[in-house]
């Protein structure tokens, strides 16, 4: 765990994202803060799959967004990071960040890659005339590490490039890599975050799953009560030195104070794993629990893993628990992105003067990884994206 004391302790400076209210941080601020829901109805004609809605990103075209150069075998997953990564480097000017160069590094979380990538390649395979004639351009989509590979590529990125998966908490996860190789030196600033897809392969993975816990009816109208639907996009921050964003006119947004994971073997653990975490996280940075002025769950109300994650905040909070922000009923499942789209939430929230002071991150899901990140915001109205 890095003290928030440490001199030249990393903070994050800038943030952006690619989210089912559309590009940016203006479209998601505007999505967040106005309290609508992202999902829509599926179109049956485009999209096979057993679900009726989901939140998607609207209107995503990869080469409509990036142009035809480059973009003939990018998949949809790829797109997204690569789009989310270019508008976080792109000042309101349409210039590229002062004091962002060539050795920034890139530290992207996602589940699995893009399943569809993997599953179509595959079917090719099987299915071509033979010599097997697959498409060797779409090979690298096929790899977990193809987003963070390509959005490197693309926007000059030579430092540390790294792809974590670590279930819903994926977005601590990064944030926890990039902050220590920003406190080792091993690169001037870190871009990280998240990002997942919606696709037929991942709509018909999750239906099974939940078929085999939940049972077929449940499964086949979209699962359990409280279950969201299925939600994509990708969610980044810059991470640098304070002295550093200074310099090139940028301001603190958020200081990150620490993080802490566990993990919970079922359902039956995520309270335990989770009030343990939240507690060593609050004793190490000194920070306490009454200060907390809000917290950014990862459930939604109504699911068992909701009701375990706000439990386990009962009980470490005791008398006064901090109100939730309640971001994940806003945007869907995002699985490997959901952390990050938390994060990017109390960022926003933050930029519209509407949370101050420390601030707590969770995340849990049984048979997975539970963590909690806690950050401070300036409250001075400087965090506006």
């Amino acid at each position: 765990m890095i003290p928030a004391t440490a001199p030249g302790s990393p903070v994050i400076s800038a943030w952006s994202a690619v989210s089912p209210w559309g590009m940016g941080r203006a479209a998601f601020t505007a999505g967040l803060t106005s309290g609508r829901s992202a999902v829509a109805p599926l179109d049956p004609d485009e999209w096979d799959v057993p679900f009726d809605g989901a939140a998607l990103v609207p209107d995503f075209d990869v080469r409509t967004v990036l142009g035809r150069k480059g973009t003939r075998s990018m998949d949809r997953i790829s797109g997204m990071a690569v789009s989310a990564v270019g508008r976080l480097l792109t000042d309101d000017s349409g210039e590229r960040l002062g004091g962002v160069g060539e050795r920034t590094g890139l530290a992207l979380g996602t589940s699995m890659g893009s399943a569809q990538s993997m599953m179509d390649f595959t079917r090719d395979s099987l299915t071509s005339a033979r010599p097997y004639l697959v498409d060797p351009a779409r090979f690298p989509n096929t790899v977990m590490n193809c987003a963070a590979g390509q959005s490197a590529i693309w926007h000059r990125l030579r430092g540390p490039n790294a792809t974590l998966a670590g279930g819903r908490a994926t977005g601590l996860l990064s944030l926890r890599f990039a902050l220590r190789l920003c406190g080792a030196g091993r690169a001037p600033a870190m871009l990280c975050g998240a990002v997942e897809e919606f696709s037929r392969a991942r709509a018909w993975l999750e239906w099974h799953a939940r078929r085999a816990t939940a049972g077929t009816e449940e499964a086949a109208s979209g699962g359990a009560p409280g279950d969201r639907v299925l939600g994509e996009g990708a969610a980044m921050w810059l991470l640098e030195r304070p002295e550093d964003a200074a310099a090139h006119g940028r301001r603190t947004l958020a200081t990150p104070l620490g993080l802490e994971f566990g993990f919970a073997r079922d359902g039956g653990e995520v309270r335990p794993a989770l009030a343990a975490c939240v507690r060593r996280l609050l004793d190490g940075t000194g920070v306490d629990a009454g200060s907390v002025t809000a917290v950014a769950g990862s459930q939604p109300r109504g699911s068992c893993e909701g009701e375990a994650e706000r439990a386990a905040l009962q009980e470490v909070f005791e008398v006064r628990r901090p109100p939730d922000i309640g971001c994940p009923e806003a945007f869907g499942d995002t699985c490997a992105a959901s952390a990050a789209f938390q994060i990017t939430s109390v960022l926003a929230l933050a930029g519209a003067s509407t949370l101050d002071g420390p601030v707590l991150v969770t995340s849990a899901e049984p048979d997975g990884v539970v963590g909690a990140a806690l950050l401070h915001l300036p409250g001075d109205g400087t965090a506006a994206g």
